[in-house]
């Protein structure tokens, strides 16, 4: 079994499909302290999130758009790579995305972060145009062009998409 809360504030029992109803309630509470102790931050995190307006978004989108071009293409030709369409968010979950067919999306919200970080996200797509996972090989590209690729890494996370 397992306890989750959404990026929503959602509480979430994950139990096998013939586990009683009980069994799954007790498991909960069991872990009420735990539940309570996130609970609290998820929302804290929620209420303390900028709203934007639909004409900030639409300001934001278009910076994004011209940002996140510019720097794709100084970076595609720096590593030797191409890629297809360039798309801008609003991802739930991901700053970026490279898919199959070399297009790649990015996330609006890029705009908000600091540049190293926008670069990190670019390198990090582009990579995926040689190396279609995260193997040692990706991670390998990534740091020849980013060699504190990890502290990059580790601020992003510090970020909610």
């Amino acid at each position: 079994m397992a306890l989750q809360i959404t990026r929503d504030g959602q509480v979430v029992v994950r139990c096998p499909l013939r586990m009683p109803d009980s069994k799954a309630r007790e498991f909960a509470e069991s872990h009420r302290a735990w539940i309570e102790v996130n609970y609290k931050k998820i929302q804290e995190r929620i209420s303390s999130k900028p709203v934007f307006t639909e004409e900030e978004i639409k300001k934001y989108r278009e910076q994004a758009r011209k940002v996140l071009t510019e720097k794709t293409s100084w970076w595609a030709e720096k590593m030797g790579v191409d890629y297809g369409r360039i798309g801008i968010r609003q991802q739930a979950t991901r700053w970026g995305s490279c898919s199959a067919k070399g297009n790649l999306n990015y996330n609006w919200k890029l705009v908000l972060l600091p540049e190293e970080l926008q670069d990190y996200v670019v390198v990090h797509e582009l990579a995926h145009r040689t190396e279609m996972n995260h193997s040692p090989r990706f991670w390998r590209i990534v740091e020849k062009e980013l060699p504190d690729y990890l502290s990059r890494r580790r601020r992003l996370r510090n970020y909610e998409d």
